[in-house]
């Protein structure tokens, strides 16, 4: 791998950190566990590692934007992880935010002019 290779995949990692938290909220209006979790964004196009998703679902319930429950009735327990009602707030908020990036971004990148 070149330096300008790993310069890149530094730089990808850094855009998709936000844009994690995003996705994961956006899934979250069903009760789902993290591997079908990973498995539904990976079908979306999101790849994303084991080691990224579950520190994630931990730290989002911590911070009260995620509700969790354990369900025994499989071969072994499963933690399911749901949207809270502050979850679904926050999460309408950072979608506005996201798409007003997006348009920002998209005059910036393309060499346009910010009218108000």
């Amino acid at each position: 791998m070149t330096d300008m290779d790993e310069q890149l995949n530094s730089l990808r990692l850094e855009l998709r950190r936000g844009l994690v938290v995003l996705a994961v909220l956006s899934q979250m209006d069903t009760a789902r566990y993290g591997y079908n979790l990973i498995q539904r964004l990976v079908e979306q196009g999101l790849d994303i590692e084991e080691g990224t998703l579950y520190p994630l679902l931990r730290r989002l319930e911590k911070q009260g934007l995620l509700e969790s429950e354990w369900e025994m009735g499989e071969s072994r327990p499963r933690k399911y992880y749901r949207i809270s009602p502050l979850g679904r707030e926050v999460l309408t908020t950072l979608t506005a935010e996201w798409f007003a990036t997006v348009d920002i971004m998209r005059r910036i990148l393309q060499g346009g002019e910010h009218h108000d």
